[in-house]
Order: C-alpha cells, then structure tokens, then sequence
C-alpha cells in the first residue's frame, strides 16, 4: 500500500478485483471476520468509530453460560489484530460513502483526530495524573469519571491515550495545555485535524454493532430518577473487576451492598409503545448469569426476576436456567411489573405486580436492574443510507432466509447484531461466514497485498545461565481481591536464577506484551513464567511475545493463579497468597529445565471432507469448491437434502423445496465437489492438513474409496424426536409438527375438515431425558398456524407452551399469530398436558386438558387434531463418528465446540470444524451462516502451503526401547508405530499432541515428552 499526496490508500495496482476487505465495526463480529480473512490471505481495514475495539461485549464482566470473563477470552483477540501486519486497525473512523462494484470499491472514509499520536504513545498516564479535567466514562456506563485524556479501557487497542475535544479546555478554549509538557514521548498533538480519505476494498463486511435501549424514554421505569434502578449494562460495570468498584456488588447511589435485587425483562423489546416490537434474544439469558454472579458475591441475596418467557433457546442455554431456578434465593416470577417510588429512608424502590392473574402484590427491592433490549442506532441506519443497504422496519439488515449474510448490495455482507439481536457465538458464526463469501468473491486476488510478519533471528541461549523473569498478573482485581499480588513478586524475586519480577494491572493487555518484550530484550531474560489465569487462552499470547522478543517460544511457563488460588479460595486471602506463591515456585523451578523447541513443517493437502449432505454440508461444499477447493461430500442416505426434505416454508415464506433443489444441483454440478451418497466412513487417520479417510459407498457397500484430505467438516444433521406420548403413533389425528407442516403442503384433505387443532410444545425435551430446548418448535408452531389460518380463517387453534421462544425478529410472527386469535396457553413442567380419546355425539374426540398457570384454572378443549412439537434430537450414528474422529460429544449428544463462544464451529482438534444441526438445534438461515463460517475456518488451513507440527511431542529414546508396543496400543491419536525393521516406537509428530499417556504407560522408560518431561515434572514435585 502506498500514500499519495491527498492521503488516498492506494493498493498495489492489480487487474481487476482487490485482494482487500473493509470491516466496518469493531466489536467481536468484527474482529473475527478480520481475523479470518488476514489468516486466510486477504488485506484488512478494520474500521472502528470508537478510540478502541473491542465493542459492548468488553464492557460485559462475564459471559453466559460458561462465566468465562468476558476480556479475558476477548483481549488475545485484540493482542492478535493489532499485531497482524495484514490488519490495519482505523479507530475513530466512519464510513462516509462508497462507489464502485463487487469486487472493486472505493469507500470513503473520515477519521476524528485523537490528538495523540499513536506510535508515540506509550501509555504511560503522566498525562492522565497532571489533566485537571474530569469527565464521565464511556465505558464505566456514567457510573466513575476518567479524565479528559484518557485511555478508553484497560486493555485497549490501540493503547493510545485519547482527548475528549468536547471537554478539553484547551480545544474549547485555548486553556491549559498542561498534558503537554508532561509526556515525555511529545504524543499529544493539539494540532492533529480531520482526515478523509479513499480506500480500496474488493467487499466490506459491515458488524457495526448495537445500542442498548434507552430506559429513560419509557417514564413507567423511573429511570433515571430513581438512583436505585439501573440498566444492566450499567449492572456489568457494577459486577466487572475492572469497573468502578473493582468488582464488589454494591448499589451505585450510596455503596451498599444490595441485599435484595429484581430484574425487568423486556425494557425495550417485545414492546410496541418503545417501538421495538422484537425479542432482543440475549436479554433473558445475561439476567439469569447476572443473578448467579450476585449470588456468588453474596450467596444470602434475594434475587427476582420478572419476566414473559425465560428464552433459554441456545446451546446450554436452559441448564444454565435450570441452574438458576435450583439456586436458593432466585425466584422467576411470570408476570407484567411497575416501578411505584423510591423509599425516601432507605433508597429502596417499590415494584408493583400481579400474582395469579388477580393478587396485586407490592414489594421493596435493594436494587433494580432493567434488562435493556437491541437497538439499532441512528449512525447504523446512516451507515446503511450511505452504503445503499436496505434495512428492515426494525432497524436491521434486510436479507434473504437463504442468504442471511447477504445484504441488497452484492459485495456488501452483513454479521452480528447489524443483521438482527443474537448473542455472541451467533455473531462470531456469521462474521467466519461473511468472510467466506468475501473471500469467495476476491478467490483469485488472495494473498496479492498480504505481508509475512517478520521475527528477529531467535537468540542462541544455550550456553547462558537461566535467567528467569516473572511476571504476576492482577487480572483487575480477578486475582488481586483474593491474592496479595505485590507479594508474590517480592517472593518470586528472592527464588533462585529469577533476575527479574513484577506485577502487571493486566498481562494481556497489548501494552503489558510490548513491556514484555522490551524488559526481555533489557534485562537478557531467557526464561519467562507468567503468574495469571487459563493457559488455554493466554498461553499462544505469550509464547507469541517470546518469539517477537528474539527467544524460542518454549521457554515459556504459565502458571494459573486465578482459576487455582483467587476463584477456588476466594474471601482467604492468606490461602490464596500461599498457594500462589506454591505455584510460582513450582513455575520457575520447571523454568529452569526449559529447553528450547521447534515445529517441524509439512506440506498440506488442499482437498476438504465434508461428512453430510444436508443444507450444512452442501453450504459449506459448495463455499469451499467455488474458492477452487475440491470437496469429498459424504452422505448416508441415497438422496442429498437431510431433514430439510421435510421442511417446506419459512416463517417468513421462504420456499424451502426450491431452494434445496437448487442447492443439490449446484452441489452434483460443481465440477469439484464429488458427491458420495450411501457413504459411510470405515477408518479416519491423520491430523490437519494431512487426514486420510476411507469410506464404503453403495447400497452394498462394497465401493471403498480413501480420500486424502487436509480438513474435515462435520454435518452430519439430527433428527426428529417420536413421541411416546399424548396418543402418538396409536391416535392417526396426532402428529408432530413436521408431519403437520407436510399435510400442509400436500393440501390434506382432513386439515380442510378441522374445525379445532391443538398444538403442544416442549415434547421430548426440556425434560429429564432430554434437558435442552430444541430452539425451533415455538417458531415451526406459529408459522404452521399461521399457514393453517390462510388455508381457513375458521380454524379453531390452540399453542400450549411453555415458554414461547420466538426470539429475534421471529416475535413479530407470534405477536401476529396472537392478532389472528390463535389462542396462546401456557402450562408449567409439572403441570403437563393430558389427552385422551372420548365419544360424544357420535364422533371421536381427542380432549385436551391442561392447568393454566397464571388463572389456576384447568381448562379444557376438544379437538379435532392435535399436533406435537418434538424435539430435534442427535443422530444415533455421533457415537460412532466421535470415535472415529477423536473429536468430543456434549452431554446431549450433540457434537461439542472447542469454545462456546468465541470458537463456536471448530473441534478442539485442529482441522476438524462442525455446522449446521450436528452442533445443536437451529434454524434453516443459521444452518447456512454456520455452513459458510466451518468453511471461513477451513481457509485459514487450507490457504497456506504448509503447516507446522505441534512441539510438545512425544521423544523416544531408541536405545531403552524394546518394541513392545504398548505405547502403539494406548496412544488416542494413533500418532505411535512400531518400526518394522528396528523394533522400536516412532513418532509421527503431527499427530502427537503430547498429552502422555504414552510416557506414562511405558514400561522401560524410552518415552518422554519435550516440554514436560520427566525430568521437568519432578522439578515441580520437588519445589511443592
């Protein structure tokens, strides 16, 4: 890229298309379609109208249902962006226009000043001590003050200081300067302007993210003027170690701690006096972890939450609610709440609600939380004005059932939050899967503008003495709460060959890493023990920073002192400390012994395995054949199409049977995807970008076929729970609703004859056999009434629900099913629905009875049909594929994620991705942008040339080894034979993942591995 005179950012010139992609916003969509395009071999602007990225999910303190910490599973994600050398990150950056087609665009582009230089900037804060102006902060939501320059969070990228011009008294009245003086680096530039400029792009990818409903429209809620209700993303400031009070629960208007809480659900969605009339799909689900994480800062709270319907619909979702309605003190309370006053003695707000329909009840609360909704912002409608993208009433990107990542615009793909409200790994599906159809559409300009990121030459430490630097982590106050941080240094320093210690605010943070590398580098560290949390994140950050500092990445310990002293012994401080100070010992006694290590690198095979012919598998076969991939798509049945055969229209009127025979054509037609149907898979070895398969095809099976493969795609579908109740399969009037959605389409002649039809939700699952929600039921009934209310007006029907899970926009079809009087029962789990056959008048009556909660009164309804809404369960055959692929099951049988929410469609084994139904249940549209993101994952594999093995292996030692082969027997990866000729075990290294067993089993004592060795191992058992 080169600069002319009037700022444009010129590419390198190339015919035709441009090998680049802007991503407009920079929250977690963002940064993952950025992510993947950069490691898939593509140039990338990402575009952020903040000082940072990171978006509303760094404000967040924790993430359901895992309570991962919400920055500490975000920030190696920015450490990544900032230091890809394909990533340009552009903060405080709009949109202004664009011109020019698919493939080719020119965006303008306008950039506030910072009035600080970035690459002076060290983060210091001098200039933050010495600035007399105090302003609130952004990112606290109002409830601290930071000042005029300021950093915009802990962990910020860029870790560049930012001026307010609103509030700085020299920008509004040539006063002060005083910052100035101060910096040492001179970063602060009063006189930085306005820059516009021109970028070319060949797409753009727009996640610019969301707004929080403001609650101060609605009156009813008292907020702000009552000082004890809060939004709940001023609630997470509240909870979050790095917030305002270092995370103690306490009430923001006197410091208090809250003894009793309630949540409103729906402040702004579901609402048509707020103008927002859909579900905002995440509220439910961020109160329920919002009540478990007070409840574990003080486990005597009271917790209430009024609420509609609890939409527990995602995966775990509703263990995560089971867990909450099991937890003393949390109570769920099904009904519609008014916020009276604020006790003038106490603070406490007076809420006034309805119990069984007719005892209105008053009660205090400590605190209130309104569960705010999604909305889109004024600047995202601009931002779509501006770019000629059609928007929905509601705000979001208008798309089609069949291309949900699509926008009007060729060329202009749509992800996250912009395209409707989802929750995190939703939007992280639909960022891989907009970088795929980008990177589809600039296939032949890959790697034209891209950069290797250089290293410098590793330094040669073998013959230096160790010398150990440590480096022990507050986590905010995650660990410091608990654990006596300055003190674990002031020990790690008197431990032998330690020349170094300190403690960091935030190790991952990209300014602690360049401190990293600078203090390596200075003080001639060979050895670095980092003293923070999960290794599992972190550990690739850090080992990163080695190699940018000159040392092999190997040299590298991390001990966990949050999980395993701070969180396991919280409120014993003294334990906590002790324990920490156990494991930094032990850290640095294992450092010592460290020996450098290195990856030996293998070529790829550029061919994928797709295992299902579905709407998933076909999606991802046919994303990756048109960006000259070849594909091996398998399927076990005779036909291509998977339950989607079944289905015959959207909610919204999507013609499903036209779309699948299109998708079949197109899959049997590419001239790169080789269909294999009646296929089962015999034997599955090797590792990424290296996999064999041999598969046995035919009715007979005797067509055995090996494919050569460097990844694999799992979407293998599910299937349709068969009742064993409510008369099913004895009574032919009770079917399940894909049964009822084909007579439907096939114009059944006794639907024409039904004057009265019952639906009943919730069979097979949200059960004790099956504890999940098979996310689509509550949608397929409402769109199968509203289909049966066309064909008759008359018809007579009844949903009997437990809670109606129309979340997103789909709310709209179930406000519209309620406006057609299709009468809406809802039942409790123990109260469950009873049919039976009985004879009146002559004909057979299939009578519903059912206890309505809310009026305590059994009702009961004659019908003519009654239709089921069965679970969507797991093939039976997963067992089996799990076996063969090594890769895990969740507790329901689905296949299970290696991250639930920032690496939603990837296995924990490399080169291995899942999508579409054998994840969980979903809809069509979420189907195919998960299709399209397992295909956006495989890329990042399958556009290099070669890869590297891991280098924590498995090393024999040939002259104690006899060749019995009971390394070969145990070995999960088949990563270990016995060498015919010499009788001894060898490695294949791409496959070893170094987990031991093999070490461990070994009767003479040949087998170790590097990186933990045995020698390495007794090092930490002797310094305990």
């Amino acid at each position: 890229m080169t600069s002319s005179d009037s700022g444009t950012q010129v590419p390198v010139p190339i015919e035709g298309k441009i090998g680049a992609v802007m991503v407009v916003g920079g929250g977690v969509s963002g940064i993952q379609a950025s992510l993947d395009l950069a490691n898939s071999g593509f140039k990338v602007y990402l575009v952020e109208k903040g000082p940072a990225i990171g978006g509303k999910m760094s404000q967040l303190d924790k993430t359901f249902p895992t309570n991962d910490c919400s920055m500490c599973i975000l920030s190696p994600k920015f450490i990544e962006c900032a230091r890809n050398p394909n990533i340009s990150i552009l903060t405080g950056t709009q949109v202004e226009g664009i011109a020019g087609e698919a493939g080719n665009f020119r965006v303008t582009v306008r950039q506030e000043p910072r009035y600080v230089d970035e690459e002076k900037c060290t983060g210091c804060g001098t200039c933050l001590e010495y600035c007399p102006v105090n302003i609130l902060d952004d990112y606290n939501e109002n409830l601290a003050t930071t000042k005029c320059i300021h950093i915009p969070f802990p962990q910020a990228v860029p870790a560049a200081f930012v001026v307010d011009p609103s509030q700085c008294l020299f920008l509004l009245r040539k006063e002060c300067q005083i910052c100035c003086p101060t910096c040492n680096t001179r970063a602060i530039d009063f006189h930085q302007q306005e820059k516009r400029w021109e970028i070319e792009v060949g797409s753009v990818i727009l996640a610019p993210g969301y707004e929080p409903f403001e609650p101060q429209a609605q009156s009813e809620y008292g907020y702000p003027r009552l000082s004890n209700v809060i939004t709940s993303l001023e609630f997470e400031r509240v909870l979050s170690a790095s917030g305002p009070y270092q995370g103690e629960l306490v009430r923001p208007s006197d410091g208090k701690l809250p003894r009793r809480i309630a949540w409103i659900q729906c402040v702004g969605s579901r609402d048509t006096t707020a103008g927002n009339t859909y579900c905002s799909s995440v509220c439910c689900m961020y109160a329920i972890k919002q009540v478990l994480l007070s409840k574990e800062h003080e486990p005597e709270m009271e917790t209430v939450i009024f609420h509609n319907d609890i939409r527990a619909y995602g995966k775990g979702f509703e263990r995560y609610y089971e867990r909450a309605q099991g937890t003393p003190g949390v109570q769920f309370i099904w009904s519609k709440v008014s916020v009276l006053r604020q006790v003038k003695e106490n603070g406490n707000v007076v809420l006034r609600y309805l119990i069984n329909g007719t005892e209105v009840r008053e009660e205090e609360f400590d605190l209130v939380v309104l569960s705010v909704g999604l909305t889109s912002s004024g600047s995202n409608r601009e931002l779509a004005k501006r770019l000629s993208v059609d928007l929905n009433p509601a705000g979001f990107c208008r798309s089609s059932p069949f291309s949900p990542i699509e926008t009007s615009r060729p060329g202009i793909y749509a992800c996250g939050v912009f395209h409707a409200p989802m929750d995190i790994p939703d939007s992280v599906t639909m960022a891989s899967g907009a970088a795929a159809l980008s990177s589809q559409l600039l296939v032949g300009e890959r790697g034209s503008l891209i950069e290797e990121k250089g290293y410098p030459p590793e330094r040669d430490t073998s013959a230096e003495p160790p010398r150990v630097g440590v480096f022990v982590c507050h986590c905010g106050t995650n660990i410091a709460r608990d654990v006596d941080v300055a003190g674990v240094v002031r020990y790690a320093a008197g431990l032998d060959n330690v020349v170094h210690a300190e403690e960091n605010t935030f190790s991952c943070s990209i300014d602690s890493i360049t401190h990293l590398i600078e203090t390596i580098q200075e003080k001639g560290l060979n050895r670095v023990v980092v003293a923070a949390c999960t290794p599992r994140t972190h550990e690739p950050v850090f080992q990163e920073a080695l190699k940018e500092a000159g040392l092999n990445p190997y040299l590298f310990e991390m001990t966990n002192i949050r999980e395993q002293c701070s969180w396991v012994h919280m409120g014993n401080k003294e334990v906590a400390t002790r324990k920490a100070r156990d494991l930094v010992r032990m850290a640095v006694a294992k450092a010592r012994l460290l020996r450098p290590l290195y990856q030996l690198p293998y070529m790829i095979t550029h061919a994928a395995l797709v295992i299902g012919g579905g709407i998933a598998g076909m999606e991802s076969a046919l994303a990756l054949a048109e960006q000259g991939i070849e594909v091996h798509l398998l399927e076990r049945n005779k036909e291509l199409g998977g339950i989607a055969r079944r289905i015959h229209y959207t909610v919204d009127g999507g013609d499903v049977p036209a779309y699948l025979q299109g998708l079949i054509r197109r899959a049997n037609e590419n001239p790169l995807i080789r269909v294999h149907t009646e296929a089962e898979i015999s034997e599955f070895r090797g590792y990424v970008g290296n996999f064999t398969t041999r598969i046995a095809a035919g009715a007979d099976k005797k067509a055995v076929t090996e494919i050569a493969h460097g990844v694999t795609i799992v979407a293998t579908g599910a299937a349709e729970f068969k009742p064993t109740e409510y008369l099913y399969g004895k009574e032919p009037r009770v079917l399940t609703l894909l049964e009822l959605e084909e007579e439907i389409a096939g114009d059944s002649k006794r639907l024409a004859q039904c004057s009265t039809l019952v639906m009943i939700q919730c069979v097979g699952c949200r059960d004790r056999d099956r504890p999940y929600c098979s996310r689509v039921c509550c949608s397929q009934a409402v769109k199968n009434a509203l289909k049966l209310k066309e064909i008759n007006p008359e018809m007579e029907i009844y949903i009997l629900y437990r809670d109606m899970r129309t979340y997103g926009l789909r709310e709209d079809y179930y406000q519209q099913a309620a406006e057609q009087e299709i009468k809406f029962i809802r039942y409790e789990a123990d109260g469950k629905p009873e049919v039976q056959v009985v004879r009146e008048g002559g004909r057979d009556i299939l009578r519903v009875m059912v206890t309505e909660p809310t009026l305590g009164q059994r009702l009961m309804i004659d019908a003519d049909m009654l239709s089921l809404g069965a679970a969507t369960i797991p093939l039976e055959s997963n067992g089996e594929l799990s076996r063969l692929l090594k890769v895990p099951l969740n507790e329901d049988g689905f296949f299970m994620e290696a991250h639930m929410k920032l690496r939603p469609v990837d296995f924990s084994t490399d080169g291995i991705f899942m999508c579409g139904l054998a994840h969980s249940p979903k809809f069509i549209d979420e189907s195919i942008a998960q299709a399209q993101a397992a295909a956006s994952r495989a890329l990042t594999i399958l556009a290099q040339e070669e890869m590297k093995a891991g280098a924590v292996v498995c090393i024999v030692d040939k002259r104690k080894c006899t060749g019995c082969g009971v390394c070969q027997k145990v070995c999960p990866f088949n990563a270990i034979e016995i060498e015919a000729e010499e009788k001894v075990a060898v490695v294949t290294e791409a496959l070893c993942k170094g987990c031991g067993i093999c070490a461990s089993s070994c009767r003479s004592g040949a087998l170790d591995i590097a990186g933990v060795s045995d020698q390495q191992t007794l090092s930490l058992i002797q310094a305990l």
